[in-house]
């Protein structure tokens, strides 16, 4: 398992591939922009595309344009560039998890006490006490049932709220069966569009595209992709 470290917490490369071809060149932006509408195009619930810049080497070298897919906390990072003679197409599968951290938990503990100092100066000491335990109740009872309701943006937009995003995913947000197949789906898709993009992008040149490299440990025995079945012969 390969690991690289972000700014807040630490991703998981679950998946890297990287195909090359002979004597072919291409702006990276170019390819960039034509997976990007290719992506736009399938409607990805949640896809959210970017650009996201990555050191070559230590902190003063220069920089490398990636472009970011990123869904839930899945994401991916393609990279489209010359290495000498020679062309590469790389795409990492990277893994975000959600980390409670202690000063998350700071942050919401100093949130409901000033709800509870309000609270204080306007019910008093024991409706205030009361008033809170109902908040957090019907807090957490949202929580639970965000989607069930029909609240798709909401939980979409608590993923993104710094301390509460991941009290909420760790603690109230359901794996679904429905989550876990669209996020298969997700693994699936967009690796699927990237390579065929490569694919089209040098074969238009007349250059074949060599896969060189594959490393998948991802998410356990359970995850991994499944050979084509063999059909039995006909007798």
């Amino acid at each position: 398992m390969f690991n690289a470290k972000s700014n807040k917490i630490q991703d998981e490369v679950l998946i890297h591939w990287i195909a090359s071809a002979d004597q072919f060149t291409l702006p990276p932006e170019a390819f960039y922009i034509v997976a990007e509408k290719e992506l736009e195009a399938l409607k990805i619930p949640g896809l959210e595309i970017s650009r996201k810049e990555h050191a070559e080497g230590g902190l003063l070298s220069a920089k490398r344009i990636y472009l970011r897919l990123m869904r839930e906390r899945l994401a991916f990072d393609i990279c489209a560039a010359q290495f000498g003679t020679r062309y590469f197409f790389s795409c990492r599968t990277v893994y975000s998890p959600a980390t409670v951290k202690l000063w998350h938990v700071i942050v919401v503990c100093l949130l409901f006490d000033i709800i509870f100092q309000g609270l204080d100066r306007l019910l008093g000491l024991n409706f205030a006490l009361i008033a809170l335990a109902g908040l957090v109740l019907a807090i957490g009872s949202m929580f639970r049932n965000v989607v069930a309701m029909g609240f798709g943006d909401i939980d979409a937009m608590l993923l993104k709220i710094p301390a509460i995003g991941p009290i909420y995913e760790r603690i109230f947000r359901k794996d679904t069966y429905y989550r876990q197949d669209t996020r298969l789906m997700y693994l699936d898709t967009v690796p699927a569009v990237i390579q065929s993009l490569a694919d089209d992008f040098t074969a238009a040149k007349g250059v074949k595209l060599i896969r060189e490299y594959h490393v998948a440990p991802i998410l356990g025995e359970l995850y991994k992709p499944l050979p084509p079945r063999k059909r039995e012969p006909e007798n």
